[in-house]
């Protein structure tokens, strides 16, 4: 690759979940120069991930024959609860045993640049507000559907966080009086009813073990698995309407895997429901879908190496 012409700053993102680690080189444009993708793997050990990271950044840089002194800074985003304040991890459930690991020094210690710790979800509405479907909207509500169920907020230009700088967890939300138990604590919260695992959970007694099972299932016709899907479009309507009326958002964008093949079903029954709202202007909130894809966290975590949003 050829090395990227101007004087203009770089920043590195990183993006880790409890499957797959993503690290890339972005520039001022939210343009992703080169990309890395590695398994999370956290039975192995944190120690010998924050290698992986920092070779991947060095690759990186010799790809595009950068000097580390030309990286304006570091973001990176990862499965939460985090604390960006401290940047540590403190989620033992995607990551199990990371529980209060320092995701910063290593990093700031090895490239001499600032390193912004955010939860995945809000560095991907970071990344989609930035330069995807929510450029230039505020508020923005982005609910992501994967393996599990993630959300942040983007309000006033700046992440949405509750008290002591932590993260609202969207993927809670409680839709249904009755439902799976969570590990959250509750049973009947969205995570619960509408993430993948959720699918494949419901699924697996009938012989769907994995989440795309049960939506080819369903497509094909099979009652039970539409009668899954169906409940899981619900719960997704049912936590839209509360964060509707709750943020009055100008854009509500939806990401993750699931959304390849179930955004349009989701968007419609949540435009229904708001189409019934009396206090709010339902109308006035457009759902879209994540333009990024999978590059949502990492373009958002380098946007926030950059310094694009206050901490």
């Amino acid at each position: 690759m050829d090395r990227p012409g101007g004087s203009g700053g770089f920043a590195v993102g990183i993006d880790i979940g409890g499957t797959k680690t993503a690290v890339g080189l972005v520039d001022e444009q939210g343009r992703v120069l080169a990309r890395l993708e590695m398994p999370t793997r956290p039975e192995l050990g944190f120690e010998r991930a924050v290698r992986q990271w920092i070779r991947a950044v060095e690759q990186l840089l010799e790809q595009v024959r950068l000097e580390t002194t030309q990286l304006r800074g570091i973001g990176v985003g990862c499965a939460g609860p985090v604390d960006p304040r401290t940047g540590r991890i403190h989620n033992p459930y995607t990551l199990p045993g990371w529980e209060d690991c320092d995701v910063v020094t290593a990093l700031q210690e090895r490239f001499g640049v600032k390193v912004r710790l955010e939860n995945d979800a809000d560095a991907a509405v970071v990344g989609e507000w930035w330069v995807g479907a929510a450029r230039g909207h505020d508020p923005v509500v982005m609910l992501t559907f994967g393996t599990g169920v993630g959300g942040g907020i983007l309000l006033g230009g700046r992440i949405y966080r509750g008290s002591r700088g932590q993260h609202p967890e969207l993927g809670h939300v409680l839709v249904s009086e009755s439902g799976p138990r969570c590990y959250c604590g509750m049973e009947g919260c969205l995570e619960s009813l509408a993430s993948g695992t959720a699918l494949a959970t419901a699924g697996t007694p009938h012989g769907w073990t994995e989440a795309s099972a049960v939506l080819t299932a369903a497509e094909q016709g099979h009652p039970v698995a539409q009668a899954i899907v169906a409940r899981a479009t619900r719960a997704a309507a049912d936590a839209a309407w509360t964060l509707a009326h709750a943020v009055l958002p100008a854009r509500f964008v939806l990401g993750g895997g699931l959304m390849r093949r179930l955004f349009d079903r989701f968007a419609a029954a949540m435009r229904e429901r708001w189409a019934r709202a009396t206090q709010i202007r339902g109308h006035s909130i457009e759902v879209c879908r994540a333009a990024l894809g999978s590059d949502a966290g990492l373009v958002g975590a380098a946007a926030l190496g950059l310094g694009r949003l206050p901490e």
